[in-house]
């Protein structure tokens, strides 16, 4: 009887060898079918809210085409909608260089972009803004080849926004020449701010700290990602090498003081 046994074992095992890789052959496929169908919602969704500024191709030539004009000391600058097929997004929360991850992606969807006419989607469905993130990123062949970056950490000092901060990172704010482009007082009038363009070729000016709120948001978190990550495509680079995270914070805190963000004691 126990020669039997240990031949019913043999078989089950062997059955199960056969099995095993079957099962999961079968269950990569039921991934892969669902991945293709929330693909293909995306793809409604983004046809009906997007396609009408990114373009069919994710370009930003959309049928609106130029969606705004800014003008400034008669200069009157042009301002497209983002290029998708480049994966190269402002607003992350990963180092220089590297993609943005999934709730980047989805912050941006859902919180819009302050001052352009990146509109809020928080109101549509959550499966909806899940789908159009994954569709979105059929346009660039990076999402497929590269390997995502962690998160900055971000960790805020007790002393930030003091008055010993703020004066520090005024000596910083000098010593790295923020005010070429910046302007001196902040205002986004600097010598060089006539002259600035994006990766694309387009001309951009750069931010007057004096109207109060950045695109990404301004809290001192927010201020100190863009410090370190830098705005990928544009002339704002990434201060992560370049300073330590200690003078990061300091310049966060001049920045505040600039954007009227601390309080006045």
């Amino acid at each position: 009887m126990i020669p039997s046994i240990t031949k019913c074992k043999r078989v089950l095992l062997i059955v199960c060898l056969f099995l095993f890789p079957l099962t999961s052959v079968v269950l990569a496929q039921e991934n892969d079918d669902e991945y293709a169908a929330l693909v293909e919602s995306g793809k409604k969704v983004y046809e009906v809210r997007c396609l009408l500024c990114h373009g069919s191709k994710g370009d930003g030539n959309g049928p609106v085409g130029i969606i705004r004009r800014a003008e400034r000391n008669g200069r009157v600058l042009e301002i497209v909608p983002r290029d998708l097929t480049m994966a190269v997004f402002r607003f992350r929360t990963t180092p220089t260089g590297c993609l943005a991850d999934d709730q980047d992606i989805l912050n941006i969807i859902n919180n819009g972009v302050p001052r352009s006419f990146m509109p809020a989607h928080e109101k549509i469905p959550i499966q909806e803004r899940e789908a159009v993130k994954e569709y979105i990123k059929t346009f660039s062949y990076r999402w497929e080849e590269e390997d995502p970056c962690e998160p900055i950490a971000v960790v805020k000092p007790e002393w930030v926004g003091s008055s010993k901060s703020v004066d520090k990172g005024k000596i910083i704010f000098k010593e790295m020449k923020c005010g070429e482009c910046h302007g001196y007082e902040g205002k986004g009038d600097g010598p060089k701010s006539n002259d600035l363009k994006d990766d694309w070729g387009k001309q951009i000016l750069p931010f007057n700290f004096s109207t109060g709120d950045l695109k990404r948001g301004s809290t001192p978190e927010n201020v100190y990602i863009t410090f370190t990550s830098g705005l990928d495509g544009t002339g704002m680079p990434s201060y992560e090498d370049s300073l330590n995270e200690e003078d990061r914070w300091h310049l966060v805190s001049f920045t505040l003081k600039l954007m009227g963000k601390l309080d006045k004691k």
